[in-house]
């Protein structure tokens, strides 16, 4: 798939899972006229709108490629039949049941920065623990994701680089 395609539109419901193969998507929402990005999807991760895909019901966010991307697709149809076929497989529901654990920790961590650290340390974070969303993802798409602007990112990275030139 070519970057920039939307796979799941705000407010439609979802009927598929996507698993990355090859490339990156973002989950975003608009707010007032801005996207605003909240995670970064890569190879081997999947996304879909949860709630929607099991609820039908809206999705409160837009999935989108960035790159140019390799996506298998499951349909909700294919979910329910496995899910109906492995419902007694324990290894399988544990293995369901570990996957939601790790996002939802992921979502908790993502909160408690948003309140805890400044712009500059979230970045820093971001390079650490992240460094691929700094390599291949458009520095718009970062400052989105961060909650400031793509002046006040280019601020950042430039008073780090300064830093750095200083401390070495």
């Amino acid at each position: 798939m070519p970057s920039r395609t939307i796979l799941l539109r705000e407010g439609e419901i979802s009927r598929q899972f996507f698993f990355v193969e090859e490339g990156c998507l973002r989950a975003w929402i608009n707010n007032n006229g801005k996207d605003l990005t909240f995670q970064f999807f890569f190879e081997g991760q999947g996304v879909s709108s949860a709630e929607s895909f099991r609820k039908k019901i809206p999705s409160i966010f837009t999935i989108e490629t960035i790159e140019p991307s390799v996506i298998q697709i499951m349909h909700k149809k294919d979910y329910d039949h496995i899910m109906q076929e492995l419902n007694n497989d324990t290894t399988f529901l544990k293995e369901m049941t570990e996957i939601i654990f790790e996002r939802q920790l992921y979502y908790v961590r993502e909160f408690l920065s948003f309140i805890r650290d400044t712009p500059q340390q979230r970045y820093l974070n971001l390079l650490q623990q992240k460094p691929q969303v700094v390599q291949r993802v458009p520095q718009h798409y970062i400052a989105s994701y961060l909650g400031i602007t793509s002046v006040h990112l280019s601020r950042i990275r430039n008073k780090l680089l300064k830093e750095n030139k200083h401390s070495s």
